[in-house]
């Protein structure tokens, strides 16, 4: 169970981030991922899209080293499910290839500045990221665990977290990139 249910979260992952639509991931497609952080109002700030490109940078690299054994500089999608599990995930590599992102992309997607997401601004982020938001009231009210109408900084690291390294199948952070599958 807890093996297909990251699978699934990872699959979804590997299709968001294929942004060349060509089955494989390559430098381009992270580099492109960045430029839809940065594309949103607040993502051209120097901090904000100077820690965004580096850490995209970081964790592409990452995936690279660890699982680009034939050395094309891409993956398929086994490779980046394989790598996703064994390594990205890691305790050692987690923070500094998924958790910077997800810091400095509440920091861009906050727009008012208080800390939290409201829901408009959730909204916002789904269309800026190219993700249906036709999801976004259901993800939302999942991920706003003390119903207080926004999703404060903790619960949007939370929500990542389970997102990442949740083998539960009904852990609300399986909503943040929509319904899972």
């Amino acid at each position: 169970m807890a093996d297909r249910v990251k699978n699934q979260k990872f699959n979804t992952l590997f299709d968001w981030f294929d942004q060349g639509r060509d089955g494989y991931l390559d430098a381009d497609d992270f580099q492109q991922m960045a430029t839809l952080f940065t594309n949103l109002p607040g993502g051209h700030a120097p901090e904000n899209e100077k820690a965004l490109r580096g850490a995209f940078d970081r964790w592409w690299d990452l995936l690279v080293a660890d699982s680009d054994s034939d050395g094309d500089g891409r993956l398929d999608r086994q490779e980046f499910i394989e790598v996703m599990e064994s390594s990205v995930t890691a305790p050692e590599n987690f923070e500094d290839a998924v958790l910077t992102i997800a810091d400095a992309f509440m920091r861009i997607v906050d727009t008012n500045g208080d800390g939290s997401l409201s829901f408009d601004e959730y909204v916002r982020m789904y269309e800026g990221l190219g993700i249906d938001p036709a999801h976004s009231t259901d993800a939302f009210r999942r991920l706003d665990r003390n119903g207080d109408g926004s999703l404060s900084y903790d619960e949007f690291r939370t929500a990542i977290v389970e997102f990442y390294l949740s083998d539960d199948e009904n852990a609300p952070g399986n909503w943040l990139l929509g319904p899972p599958s």
